[in-house]
């Protein structure tokens, strides 16, 4: 019974306080919705800014996913360091964790279907390429290991490409005409989102060989591989590095091959113009460059490895990496905008406090007759936090819905958003703290007041 009495009478003493902390803030309307908005304005800054941030990160990432998981992209920068199309083979054999690769040959073509004209987007590769870039197709079937090694005039067709030849009806089985030779559509692949992919949705797929036909060249200058798992992709890293610097002579524990007559040949000398080349390597999880100097230095010229002016020969790509690097570098760019617009919740938070050493000013008769009456010091310390709290909680809940529509209205005009669940929690926690920290000091000062002296007053 006694602890009933005692929970009854703290839950009365509260109650009239939160009555008497409602009335305060109604009491002036005008300078209680000034400092609302000015809340407001702190928490739909960060719902917004994040929203967009976060929007963005999602996008670059979704960019970065869409060329496959697990894939590993080797690409020479110089005709001289090209590969040749059975080197994409020869590297699932040497390399461990490596299960599929395709040569990779990108050009374009005079297009002609029906009457129509223009110029297409082809890429090269081999049968392979639906697995090593996790890519469906929506109609047909891809070529075949046969239709590579004959040279078939077949293709599959990107998305949009499909879509716009036949107005949307199924162009499989259809036929038109690449630099006058007369190409099978075989199949459609499925569609990317814009802007994913390589933009592969606009291009033209088509046998390897046939586009080494149409560029006019033997060689390929980039192969895609495909890796068992994220840390097989890691390894695979490394040892491509370790092959092509010992393809290139860069690899100083490599013999150097000797030619019939005594002399050394092979190596970097050999491959451009028989100068010596001073060369660079640069390691890193993301990807491994094989770089060569601008140019031939003399022992006076040499500078240090990393500091000289050079041209990358190869770099060796895990995707996988660029995701990750992608996902952390937007992640700051996303905390970095919610730090700045957490600024105005700081400033929202000094209005609260100064509303409230106001309130405490002009109040201060009526702080004397509650003392006079009965009131603790606890009752006016949870009256004056409460009306903090009101304040700082109306104005983060104003502020989550005004960003919200800020978060629509930005993605109308085309920017990737989301509504960020995370950034709407620590909007209003921080808005709901800063209530109550800044409330802290009014609230103690009004407790604080002597009856006596508040009523003289």
């Amino acid at each position: 019974m006694r602890v009933l009495r005692w929970f009854y009478s703290r839950w009365t003493r509260f109650w009239f306080s939160a009555l008497m902390a409602g009335h305060g803030v109604l009491a002036n309307p005008l300078r209680s919705a000034l400092t609302i908005l000015g809340v407001a304005i702190g928490v739909a800054s960060v719902v917004s800014l994040m929203g967009i941030g976060e929007g963005a990160r999602q996008s670059v990432v979704r960019q970065f996913e869409s060329l496959g998981s697990d894939v590993v992209v080797i690409k020479a920068h110089e005709p001289a360091v090209e590969f040749q199309p059975e080197e994409a083979a020869e590297l699932v054999e040497r390399v461990q964790g490596l299960h599929l690769a395709t040569p990779v040959v990108q050009t374009k073509a005079a297009m002609r279907w029906r009457r129509a004209r223009g110029i297409a987007d082809l890429v090269g590769v081999n049968e392979q390429f639906p697995e090593v870039r996790d890519h469906p197709l929506v109609s047909g079937h891809f070529f075949t290991k046969w239709h590579v090694e004959q040279r078939s005039p077949v293709a599959v067709l990107g998305f949009n490409v499909g879509a716009g030849l036949m107005g949307g009806r199924d162009p499989v089985g259809q036929t038109f005409t690449l630099d006058g030779t007369t190409f099978r559509i075989v199949g459609v692949l499925a569609p990317k989102d814009k802007g994913q992919g390589e933009g592969i949705d606009d291009k033209i797929l088509i046998p390897y060989t046939s586009a080494q036909r149409i560029a006019k060249k033997k060689t390929v200058e980039e192969i895609w591989a495909k890796a068992g798992s994220s840390q097989e992709a890691d390894l695979a890293v490394v040892q491509l590095g370790r092959i092509f610097r010992r393809k290139l002579g860069l690899d100083q524990s490599a013999p150097t091959p000797v030619s019939p007559g005594g002399q050394e040949t092979g190596g970097p000398a050999a491959e451009f113009g028989g100068k010596p080349v001073p060369t660079r390597i640069m390691r890193g999880s993301t990807k491994e460059m094989i770089t060569k100097s601008a140019g031939p230095q003399g022992p006076e010229q040499q500078q240090a490895p990393g500091l000289a002016t050079g041209k990358d020969l190869i770099t060796i790509t895990n995707l996988n990496q660029l995701v990750n690097e992608a996902d952390k570098a937007n992640r700051v760019m996303t905390l970095l905008l919610g730090g700045i617009a957490a600024v105005s919740l700081l400033v929202g938070g000094l209005g609260i406090m100064n509303i409230m050493l106001v309130a405490v000013t002009e109040r201060t008769s009526e702080i004397g007759v509650r003392r006079a009456l009965g009131a603790k010091q606890g009752d006016l310390l949870a009256q004056f936090l409460l009306e903090a709290l009101y304040l700082s909680g109306i104005g983060a809940i104003a502020g989550v819905a005004a960003g919200i529509w800020g978060v629509n209205v930005f993605s109308q005009y085309g920017f990737e958003t989301v509504i960020s669940l995370q950034a709407i929690e620590i909007a209003s926690g921080v808005a709901l703290a800063a209530g109550l920290l800044f409330g802290v000091y009014p609230a103690i000062s009004a407790s604080s007041v002597p009856p006596v002296e508040a009523l003289r007053r």
